[in-house]
């Protein structure tokens, strides 16, 4: 009997089998298979990434994958102007409250590929909005029910499951790196259920679901003048206001660096 979960000598955080009950992780499965019938059922390559174990190839530093602060816009804009979490279907009032989170952790990247890979590589990686998305700070570090650096096969999110292993298996095929046994049976095991891989926007419990120009006026447009103020905003929860929210183009952005009412 094989289990698809044995312990590793992985420099990366682990979590003890009760924290990870209490971080909604699904549980590795133990297949009633021999270890050569499991290795034939994954074989050397799963949907194009081929399968290897991590291997930490030079000294990991978090200072070698260093991005702009600025990714942060681009992510609430890929997201219709949402401030959204999608592992726990949350909205937020404002990014001060959320962390840029990266799908596939760099720690893990590193130790399926990136540690062979030049400083560009790494660079372009860190930032590639393809492996990016936000989170609350108690979602996205090390803690009782925290991602941190572990990867599929050790933490799955509670919400858009179909989503998050669709871009792990994305961003992995895209950087050409490796994917080891117990985390491709966890990809597989959900991937194989989903009949659509979208991110998914739980319905918003405070303020509607944005709609078009028209609608944002009609919801924060308060005093009825075609424009919306910072107080308005706030009024709101929605400040700050970043550019790709449909409430921006009835603000004053000053300053021109798509953001108002820091």
């Amino acid at each position: 009997m094989t289990a698809l979960c044995p312990a590793t000598a992985s420099p990366r955080p682990t979590r003890p089998a009760a924290s990870l009950l209490l971080a909604g992780f699904a549980g590795c499965a133990v297949l009633l298979l021999s270890g050569e019938a499991a290795s034939q059922a994954l074989g050397d390559n799963w949907r194009g990434l081929a399968v290897a174990a991590e291997h930490r190839c030079t000294p990991y530093s978090r200072r070698d994958y260093p991005y702009p602060q600025t990714v942060e816009a681009g992510i609430v804009a890929s997201m219709g102007g949402r401030i959204y979490g999608p592992y726990t279907g949350r909205y937020f009032a404002s990014t001060r409250q959320t962390d840029i989170e990266h799908i596939v952790a760099v720690s893990e990247a590193h130790d399926s590929g990136l540690c062979a890979a030049d400083p560009a590589t790494r660079r372009r990686f860190a930032s590639d909005p393809l492996n990016l998305t936000l989170a609350a700070p108690a979602v996205n570090r090390c803690g009782l029910a925290g991602k941190c650096g572990l990867d599929a096969g050790e933490w799955l999110p509670p919400a858009n499951r179909c989503w998050f292993a669709a871009r792990i298996v994305a961003v992995k095929r895209k950087y050409r790196l490796t994917v080891d046994r117990r985390e491709a049976a966890a990809l597989e095991r959900v991937l194989s259920g989903c009949s659509s891989t979208d991110m998914v926007f739980a319905a918003r419990r405070s303020t509607p679901a944005f709609g078009d120009a028209v609608d944002a006026l009609r919801q924060f447009d308060d005093n009825r003048d075609g424009r919306i103020t910072c107080a308005e905003a706030r009024r709101h929860s929605i400040a700050p206001v970043l550019r790709g929210h449909p409430a921006y183009r009835f603000m004053r952005d000053a300053d021109g660096d798509g953001t108002v009412c820091e």
